[in-house]
């Protein structure tokens, strides 16, 4: 009788224990996504009605304060980065992964070197970036010295993404290509990689984000400077959106506030087509790869 009402006792302190985790859960989740959903609404709410054309495609005075030239640097900044960036970053996780030895030491130190590069300061890249690109190379502050030391911010998450992917493709399909004669190479690129799509987009995506909302290190490589129309000199030194934002939110002039905001709901803007466009690509690459 004792042991069943200890029983009893027991499990009633387990399904109390389980209902406030629950409700610490819930509570948590809901938070998180209040807070996202009230910055979200309180930059698009002021950012959108101080949109216009001119803003948007106009040329730049301090009447309009257009953010033509810096949307266009930063698409330029977010292509050819990742034209840099994602070839390196996937092969390194090719060889990390297929190639690689089993408790390598350089492997190892790879993986450390990778993991502390993606927890190093972004101010940090940019100091690197304007003592190597800037001083000791001769780019100058310009688009060119910003796009070489974003490509190696955003390294650190291309590659791991990517590894994690390719880990997670099963190896039968490996002992599949590979029984039937197919080469290792071809084995990697024709099944792995297509398999390994969707996880390898997911990490563009991250990498995007980091491009189009980075200022530190921008400021030190890219400058800050502005043109009245878009230029696509690499050599010049241009500002990006972020770097636009914050030159508005600091500036004196009665409306840079809201031209600060219209910048930043343009940014979201931005993000919110590269992921539904990558994450529809990333759908569609992985029902090819399952032959859908």
């Amino acid at each position: 009788m004792k042991e069943k009402i200890k029983a009893e006792k027991y499990l009633k302190k387990r399904k109390i224990a389980s209902m406030i985790m629950k409700a610490m859960v819930w509570f948590c989740g809901i938070l998180t996504v209040g807070i996202l959903i009230y910055i979200l609404l309180f930059i698009l709410l002021r950012g959108i009605p101080n949109i216009t054309m001119e803003f948007l495609f106009g040329e730049y005075n301090s009447e309009s304060l257009s953010a033509f030239s810096s949307i266009v640097t930063t698409m330029e900044m977010i292509i050819i980065s990742l034209v840099i960036a994602v070839p390196m970053g996937v092969f390194c996780a090719i060889y990390l992964t297929e190639y690689s030895k089993r408790g390598n030491k350089v492997v190892k130190v790879i993986r450390v070197a990778v993991d502390t590069l993606a927890g190093i300061p972004s101010i940090v890249y940019g100091l690197f970036g304007m003592i190597l690109f800037v001083n000791l190379l001769g780019f100058r502050a310009s688009v060119l010295s910003g796009i070489c030391t974003v490509s190696i911010m955003i390294l650190p998450v291309i590659i791991s993404s990517s590894e994690e992917a390719i880990k997670s493709v099963p190896d039968t399909y490996r002992e599949g290509s590979l029984g039937l004669g197919a080469s290792r190479l071809r084995t990697v690129f024709k099944i792995v990689l297509p398999a390994a799509m969707p996880g390898i987009l997911s990490g563009v995506i991250l990498a995007i984000g980091r491009i189009v909302g980075e200022t530190a290190a921008l400021i030190f490589t890219s400058g800050t400077n502005i043109f009245k129309n878009p230029t696509f000199d690499l050599f010049a030194s241009q500002r990006t959106l972020s770097i636009h934002m914050y030159m508005l939110a600091s500036d004196g002039l009665p409306h840079s506030k809201d031209m600060a905001f219209a910048t930043g709901a343009i940014l979201i803007l931005i993000v919110f087509m590269v992921n539904y466009a990558t994450t529809k690509l990333a759908g569609k690459i992985g029902r090819m790869s399952n032959g859908k």
